[in-house]
């Protein structure tokens, strides 16, 4: 089910305790890698994804090849990915059981959304919860910092 309204979104945000964050950047001046950064001081758990960074570390955090290289579930699958890329992403978000995916900006793409809204995933499209998470903290629909504990 595509989340659109605010109140949603604020509860897969609460709701949400582990993030695999799909295509994260060791560069910092890279919008992953920024999101990263905010999602850990926000209080989630963040596993990144990269297969080119496989068993280094990011900002502290193991990186994993893919998400069926994830030792334990998530909540929720981050995408950093280029929208063509989604409709195999979004397959392999629904393989490792992942209830929730977030594109991010600009990350659109009809045939995932519907291969998402198929397998029964909550799906937020086109949004950063870098921006999401103070917008909604502002509207009073968050709780103050962190969200996670």
């Amino acid at each position: 089910m595509r989340l659109e309204s605010d109140e949603a979104i604020a509860q897969l945000l609460v709701q949400a305790k582990r993030i695999a964050l799909v295509g994260a950047s060791a560069k910092p001046d890279r919008p992953s890698h920024r999101v990263l950064q905010f999602l850990l001081d926000e209080g989630y758990e963040v596993l990144p994804i990269n297969p080119g960074l496989a068993g280094q570390k990011l900002l502290g955090q193991t990186v994993h090849a893919s998400l069926a290289d994830l030792p334990t579930s998530v909540d929720m699958a981050d995408i950093f990915r280029d929208a063509a890329s989604l409709p195999e992403v979004t397959q392999e978000v629904v393989d490792a059981g992942i209830p929730a995916i977030w594109t991010q900006l600009g990350v659109v793409h009809s045939e995932a959304e519907r291969t998402a809204e198929d397998a029964g995933l909550q799906l937020v499209v086109d949004r950063c919860p870098a921006i999401e998470i103070p917008r909604l903290r502002d509207a009073g629909l968050l709780p103050s910092r962190p969200l996670q504990s």
